[in-house]
């Protein structure tokens, strides 16, 4: 299916359903409210065919361009049906599943996501390797009957609603870095994991802290080759900074938007307007031809991180000038809309830290893009 033929019969099916599509919930609503809400727009537009355009046919996708599903997020973002944080999980690793995985398991694993029969998260993160993923320490060990797992992970998003998880190991020694990381498809009901929520300052608890204590991994649920993990996160990483940062475009750009109405009479400065604006529809542009990008088949690499670079500076801006214009909203309001403004402004301030922080980024685009070398 073509892009505008997709983007008007998906436009007249959300017209058509929009109630049975809007969130029960007043407000932001509870993050157990949250996804189980998101499990039911991903049903509903699984089962229409929605959910299905722009993923292989051998995942159980009806083929077609990445645009597609692309164009989905934006429009359930538009029009608040869904958190894009949480909805963008799919598109940051489905693509990865599908790379690296037996070509059975994620025939049978990836319908589950996408249908939101399941959710999955990714074990990258650990409390002493800051953002050196290379130097993680969680260790899989082989054993007869498969690879036996220990260690830990932190600020793993959705962990204590996920069924499966990504997770980086070690699989060779630490002085081996990057190339003894092996990446597995973990089973989050198996024996010997504990999860443990970190509630965030917006009040949620996205994050949490993952112990693996001897878990047994088959072998069977490696994905790629023993030893090919960070080639994994390597794929992984661009499409966190993608197509999920698209979704997240049309997010601040509604926000924007809800705030030109309602911001009182004069507490918006022009200037200030303008500028916003102008950094927002920087990061669009910047993620539309990433989008293209992808679609045309090019791999993603290291310059996707001046687009996360971009959508922190962008989402930082919006809720800067929501917190000028709307302070009382921001600080003290105790009502629905002001419980999702003051919600917004204080996940912002994550911005420059959650999927790579800004001044990782800047190193990235400093040494493998503009070849300026290595920190002295």
């Amino acid at each position: 299916m073509q892009l505008d033929a997709f983007r008007a019969a998906l436009d007249a099916w959300l017209d058509e359903h929009q109630h049975d599509l809007v969130p029960d919930h007043a407000g932001v609503g509870s993050l157990d409210e949250q996804m189980a809400h998101l499990s039911k727009v991903k049903r509903l537009a699984f089962d229409a065919g929605w959910m299905r355009w722009g993923w292989p046919e051998a995942v159980g996708g009806l083929g077609g361009s990445t645009l597609l599903r692309a164009y989905l997020g934006e429009a359930l973002t538009a029009r608040d049906l869904v958190e894009p944080g949480i909805y963008s999980m799919t598109e940051v690793l489905a693509p990865t599943m599908i790379d690296y995985a037996p070509a059975e398991l994620a025939a049978a694993m990836v319908p589950r996501l996408l249908r939101g029969d399941e959710t999955w998260c990714q074990g990258f993160s650990e409390p002493d390797t800051g953002s050196n993923l290379a130097s993680l320490s969680c260790r899989a060990a082989r054993t007869d009957a498969g690879w036996r797992v220990t260690g830990q992970k932190v600020w793993t998003s959705l962990a204590q609603y996920s069924q499966r998880c990504v997770l980086l190991t070690r699989t060779g020694t630490p002085e081996s870095a990057h190339k003894g990381i092996t990446a597995l498809f973990v089973d989050m009901d198996s024996p010997g994991i504990t999860v443990r929520p970190i509630e965030t300052m917006h009040g949620a608890p996205e994050f949490s802290e993952v112990f693996f204590d001897g878990v047994l991994v088959p072998f069977d649920r490696t994905l790629g080759e023993e030893g090919q993990g960070w080639s994994v996160a390597m794929d992984l990483l661009p499409f966190e900074r993608s197509t999920a940062l698209w979704h997240r475009a049309a997010y601040l750009h509604r926000r924007l938007e809800q705030l030109l109405g309602a911001a009182p009479a004069g507490s918006l400065d022009a200037a200030d307007l303008g500028e916003v604006t102008q950094i927002l529809y920087a990061f669009r542009a910047r993620s539309r031809a990433t989008q293209h990008r992808l679609d045309a088949g090019e791999r993603l690499g290291p310059e996707t991180s001046i687009d996360k670079v971009l959508v922190a500076t962008a989402e930082q801006a919006v809720y800067d000038l929501v917190a000028d214009a709307l302070p009382a909203a921001v600080t003290i309001g105790d009502d629905p809309a002001s419980e999702r403004w003051r919600t917004g402004f204080l996940y912002s301030r994550a911005a420059t830290i959650y999927g790579g922080s800004a001044e990782i980024q800047r190193n990235i685009i400093a040494r493998r893009l503009l070849d300026l070398g290595n920190d002295r």
